[in-house]
């Protein structure tokens, strides 16, 4: 999987941690249901009121046939304009909120970029508010019951049909009020899934989290596009 693929799939992780934003659809003739909006809204608000968070997660990526061809775990931290995602044995994102550090471990290349909030990238910020009114339809399909936990299950489609996905499937957390799981159906067949194990909103994170330490990286590549 090259770079740019494994850095979307990363940031689609940190939507389906938080946000419903990035990769949804819902078969209501081009209106979306106000009940699962109120429940968006509701992931939408709870996530402003963290400072910041860490949280941890499962992928599972699955081919046309349902086959699993993998499954890995990463971490997610985030604190302001701040973030950093990391995928065991796969890819690191850090963002000081100035530069973005894309770390590809099985290749010891990391390649900086400038951050600009302005430009139409994904970012946690933007994947975190509710913006997906413009983005997507939805429709809240029902509820069922997991892990012990009542789950609210959502259904979003691009606006964009030009989209490599044409599906978004989302559980959220009833009682906490957060995403639990998420799964993206692609047009290809592939399936991924995205699972929160553990999410804390009130974490201590320090700065230096976000920041790229090229020192703790012998013989690192460095291609730096800023």
């Amino acid at each position: 999987m090259n770079t740019i693929r494994m850095k979307a799939i990363l940031l689609t992780a940190i939507a389906a941690i938080f946000s419903l934003s990035i990769m949804a659809q819902s078969q209501s003739l081009g209106k979306s249901d106000p009940a699962a909006k109120k429940i968006l809204d509701a992931v939408s608000a709870k996530f402003k009121t963290f400072k910041a968070v860490q949280a941890s997660f499962s992928f599972k990526n699955e081919d046309a046939k349902g086959k699993v061809l993998g499954i890995k775990k990463g971490s997610l931290f985030t604190k302001g304009t701040k973030y950093r995602v990391n995928i065991t044995g796969g890819q690191d994102i850090y963002c000081d909120g100035t530069n973005i550090w894309n770390y590809d471990k099985s290749v010891n290349e990391v390649t900086i970029s400038k951050y600009d909030a302005s430009q139409n990238s994904i970012t946690p910020q933007k994947l975190f508010t509710n913006f997906y009114d413009k983005d997507f339809l939805y429709k809240l399909n029902g509820e069922k019951k997991e892990a012990g936990k009542t789950l609210q299950e959502i259904e979003l489609t691009p606006v964009d049909k030009t989209k490599s996905f044409f599906k978004v499937i989302v559980w959220v957390d009833k009682a906490a009020q957060t995403i639990y799981s998420t799964k993206v159906l692609e047009k290809s067949g592939n399936k991924y899934t995205y699972t929160v194990a553990t999410l804390n909103g009130k974490a201590a994170v320090a700065d230096a989290q976000f920041v790229f330490d090229k020192a703790k990286y012998p013989g690192v590549e460095v291609v730096d596009l800023r």
